[in-house]
C-alpha cells in the first residue's frame, strides 16, 4: 500500500457452508505491485483477500489509507474510493477491447475489426516502451500514443451515432466512451500500464485451482492466503 500505484480485480471462489456440506460463492480480491514495465527494481508483490460477497465496502475496506493510482475495471464498487480524490483512477484498455474481440469472434464486421486494428497500435507503442522509466515513457505515449487516442475517440462517437443503440456494438463503444479518462490516464503518466493485466495474471492461479479442485481444497486454499 505504500506504492504510488497497485492494480486490482477479483474472481468468484465456491467455498463451503458450514455445517451442511453445501457451496457458496464468495470473492477473491487480488492487490497487484508490479512496476518493472516502468523500469521499477522494485520487487513485485501480491496480496489476497477473502470476502463473502462482490460488495464494494471490501475493497473500501481493503484500500482504506491508500493514495496514489488504483488501476482496475469499471467495477461500481470502486467508485467511493476515487471520491476524494486521493486515488485516481486507472482505466483497463484490455477489458475495452475484449468486448470488440467477442463481437469479432461471433460476427466479424468492419466496425468490430476497425476497433481492434486501432487497439492494436496503441499496444505496438507499449510493447517498444516496455521497462522504460517514467519519464520516457509519457514522453513516447504524448507523441505517438496521443494522437491515435485523439482520433479513436473521434471515430467511436462518430461511429455510435451510426449503429443501433440497443446493439452490442453500442454497448462496446459506449464501454469504451464512460471510461475513456481513466483508459486514457496511461497517455499522461508513464507509471500506469495500458491494462490490468498485472492483476488478472495474479488471478490466473486461483482460476486454474478452481477448474480443478473440489469446493473443500478451495475453501482450505481461500484460508491459507488469507
Amino acid at each position: 500500500m505504500a506504492a504510488s500505484k497497485i492494480h486490482a480485480d477479483d474472481t468468484p471462489v465456491p467455498v463451503l457452508e458450514p455445517g451442511n456440506g453445501k457451496t457458496k460463492t464468495g470473492r477473491l480480491w487480488t492487490y497487484v505491485r508490479d512496476d518493472r514495465p516502468a523500469g521499477s527494481v522494485d520487487a513485485p508483490a501480491v496480496w489476497f483477500a477473502y470476502s463473502p460477497s462482490r460488495s464494494g465496502e471490501y475493497p473500501q475496506t481493503h484500500l482504506k489509507g491508500f493514495r496514489g493510482i488504483l488501476q482496475a475495471d469499471a467495477f461500481a464498487g470502486y467508485n467511493s474510493i476515487y471520491k476524494d480524490g486521493d486515488v485516481q483512477e486507472a482505466g483497463c484498455v484490455a477489458h475495452a477491447r475484449r468486448k470488440f474481440h467477442d463481437l469479432y469472434l461471433a460476427r466479424r464486421n468492419d466496425v468490430n475489426t476497425e476497433a481492434l486494428r486501432r487497439i492494436g497500435e496503441l499496444y505496438a507503442i507499449e510493447a517498444d516502451i516496455r521497462g522504460k522509466p517514467p519519464d520516457e515513457r509519457r514522453r513516447v505515449r504524448q507523441e505517438r500514443a496521443r494522437p491515435l487516442l485523439e482520433a479513436f475517440e473521434i471515430w467511436l462517437r462518430s461511429t455510435l451515432s451510426k449503429v443501433s443503440s440497443k446493439s452490442d456494438t453500442a454497448k462496446a463503444i459506449g464501454y469504451a466512451l464512460n471510461q475513456w479518462e481513466a483508459l486514457t490516464l496511461y497517455a499522461s503518466d508513464g507509471r500506469v500500464e495500458i491494462d490490468n493485466n498485472a492483476a488478472e495474471r495474479a488471478l490466473r492461479a486461483v482460476a486454474l485451482g478452481r477448474n480443478y479442485a473440489q469446493p473443500r481444497i478451495m475453501l482450505r486454499s481461500v484460508r491459507a492466503t488469507c
